[in-house]
């Protein structure tokens, strides 16, 4: 009976510390789900790597400016939201992979965000 008290705090230590990254991502997610590029800066690490569709890609872009030239290319390309098409997780990076949706084709959109503390920051946008 002890061990398997000592087994269920484990399991709900061991969740109480991946709620936070977890909630985290997920809020990224749900920020591209919502077609919601304000909510995506709030994610942004201080200097990030943009590549939007018909231009070259920026390195080491300020995340205001980022920011501002995301909010710009979702109004500009009336986007609505997205399909989520793979996510994972190696060595402290995250790579979310998806669709952003429009009243066209569709756009592809790849995001990788790292590991801080808890939480994730993104550190490279992709969008073709």
């Amino acid at each position: 009976m002890k061990s398997f008290l000592l087994l269920m705090v484990v399991g709900f230590c061991s969740l109480a510390f991946t709620s936070q990254t977890e909630l985290n991502d997920n809020d990224i997610v749900k920020a591209l789900k919502a077609g919601s590029a304000e909510q995506l800066t709030e994610y942004f690490d201080s200097f990030i790597d943009l590549k939007l569709p018909e231009k070259d890609e920026i390195k080491n872009m300020g995340k205001n400016q980022a920011g501002i030239a995301l909010k710009t290319f979702f109004n500009d390309n009336s986007i609505k939201g997205f399909d989520l098409t793979s996510q994972r997780e190696m060595s402290g990076t995250m790579y979310i992979a998806g669709k952003l949706k429009n009243n066209g084709k569709g756009l592809n959109i790849t995001v990788m965000a790292k590991k801080n503390a808890d939480s994730y920051t993104i550190i490279s946008i992709r969008i073709n």
